[in-house]
């Protein structure tokens, strides 16, 4: 390919997007474009067009990189190509990206442009940003795409615009949604794992919490078939959930398998049967009227007979647990004993 083919695949904006999504510290070649966008008629001819072997931007594109020492006019922010990134992107750019993700026919070019926004989704200012053009909205809009790959940066977008609590108001109209294609995808999937990831942030807080409680049973049978990587993720939102008193009656009365109780043992990963025992400790604050207890003793699949229940086989599989090598489990253990 000759240079002014380069050159003509340099001048445009979609063509370069990917290595703005693949590399934020390469965003200065974005800007360098996105400046001379409104010059069509103007080519300028490039010389010593050449990547060096290794380099960042050989890994992550064909293009060749424009030498600083090019003939480029002086206006043109020829430092930025190898200094900005994500969080250096300025409002412009984001509205502008905002309307090539709408616009883009281009599955790659759209799954691109959502890997760049949830980069710059990372800083507080492009949270608030993205917000105010409307941008939350939009990127969520994508949850329904057809495209997998999509969902996914979608939600990895939406993750790290939901660190934000202002951004949650708007954020938690999905929440449906987003448990929904927890349970409609496959097991340990990529899109499990976001999704999850974004309810572990929408559930930081209580204010959102109840709009999850719906959910308890698919959370808990997740538990059982699904890899160590996921299973955290789950008891994440499970712990974040049991720290709210007002949610103990649904969390309490939903259906449980019987073999959850399975995991309570010393070949689980101790990342996860940390994080198991920590839901029980939040499970065994609550504390049910012998009323409601017995209401409840009579649904032997729900998750207080399977774990509180004092016919539970929990309380036989515990002691067991003191003589687990880690000493943060054997210290949990001896907490719900006491």
């Amino acid at each position: 390919m000759g240079d002014d083919n380069v050159v003509s695949r340099l001048g445009s904006l979609k063509a370069l997007l990917g290595i703005v999504a693949g590399a934020g510290a390469l965003y200065g070649v974005y800007k360098l474009v996105f400046s001379r966008a409104g010059d069509v008629n103007t080519k300028k001819s490039a010389k010593n067009l050449i990547v060096q072997p290794g380099s960042l931007m050989a890994k992550v594109s064909g293009f060749k990189v424009v030498c600083k020492s090019d003939n480029l006019d002086p206006d043109t922010e020829s430092n930025d190509i190898h200094s900005k990134s994500a969080g250096s992107l300025e409002p412009r750019h984001l509205s502008m990206l905002l309307s090539l993700l709408q616009s883009s026919p281009n599955p790659e070019e759209r799954r691109n442009v959502l890997v760049t926004l949830g980069n710059a989704a990372a800083f507080t200012v492009n949270q608030d940003l993205l917000r105010e053009f409307g941008g939350l909205h939009i990127i969520a809009s994508f949850l329904s795409d057809p495209s997998p790959e999509i969902r996914v940066q979608t939600l990895n977008a939406l993750n790290n615009l939901s660190m934000n609590i202002c951004n949650q108001e708007q954020l938690k109209i999905y929440v449906p949604s987003v448990m929904q294609m927890i349970e409609t995808s496959p097991v340990n999937s990529d899109l499990q794992l976001a999704a999850l990831r974004l309810l572990t942030n929408l559930s930081v807080t209580d204010n959102h919490q109840h709009l999850m409680k719906n959910s308890i049973t698919l959370l808990l049978s997740l538990l059982i078939v699904s890899n160590d990587v996921l299973q955290i993720q789950v008891l994440k939102v499970l712990v974040n959930l049991s720290s709210n008193p007002d949610l103990m009656d649904d969390i309490v009365q939903a259906q449980a398998p019987a073999s959850l109780i399975l995991l309570f043992d010393g070949c689980t990963s101790t990342s996860v049967l940390l994080r198991l025992l920590f839901f029980v400790g939040n499970l065994h604050a609550w504390r049910p009227s012998a009323q409601v207890a017995e209401v409840l003793r009579r649904r032997q699949d729900s998750l207080y007979c399977v774990l509180l229940d004092s016919s539970s086989q929990l309380h036989h599989k515990l002691p067991l647990l003191l003589s687990h090598p880690d000493e943060e489990v054997k210290m949990q253990v001896a907490r719900l004993l006491t």
